[in-house]
């Protein structure tokens, strides 16, 4: 489950060596939930054109992070936590799939009265797949999560067409 980073610590220092594969996957997999659950067509109107700019204005600023996050990063980084720029890259890029999360289980949570049962489950299948990533993701920088995901790691990449 850590397969994205190592974690040492030195006294007070904690330095975190971090994959840089994993976490560009982990971001694209929030960018392939929005892209997956906003094509049902079902989803994307039961839930309105202002919701579907949230959820769009929060994967372009995803996006954005995991952009800016590569290019800091490279092929391999490793962050010791007094190094703000890196720390800051690495969270943002946390942040924004959390965002991405929050705002797709506000608008699947939404569209539940008004979509059928079979489509609901689609979109909630993409949707456990990117809290199954956050909350894998939250563990690898040592984030308490609050309940254990639904499915492993491999699982919920493949369901987001992410390969790791």
């Amino acid at each position: 489950m850590l397969g994205a980073c190592t974690v040492t610590k030195s006294g007070n220092v904690t330095t975190i060596t971090v994959n840089v594969a994993k976490v560009k996957a982990y971001g694209q997999a929030g960018i392939n939930a929005v892209s997956t659950v906003l094509s049902i067509a079902a989803v994307a109107s039961a839930i309105g054109a202002p919701a579907v700019a949230v959820i769009e204005t929060a994967s372009v600023a995803l996006s954005a992070a995991l952009s800016a996050f590569s290019t800091a990063a490279g092929s391999s980084v490793t962050v010791n936590y007094d190094d703000t720029t890196m720390k800051s890259a690495i969270n943002s890029v946390l942040a924004d799939l959390q965002t991405v999360a929050a705002d797709l289980s506000s608008a699947i949570t939404g569209a539940s009265s008004t979509v059928s049962s079979s489509v609901l489950s689609d979109a909630n299948t993409a949707l456990s797949a990117l809290k199954t990533i956050v909350s894998v993701f939250e563990g690898i920088l040592g984030v308490v999560s609050m309940s254990e995901p639904a499915m492993t790691e491999a699982q919920a990449l493949r369901i987001l067409k992410v390969a790791a």
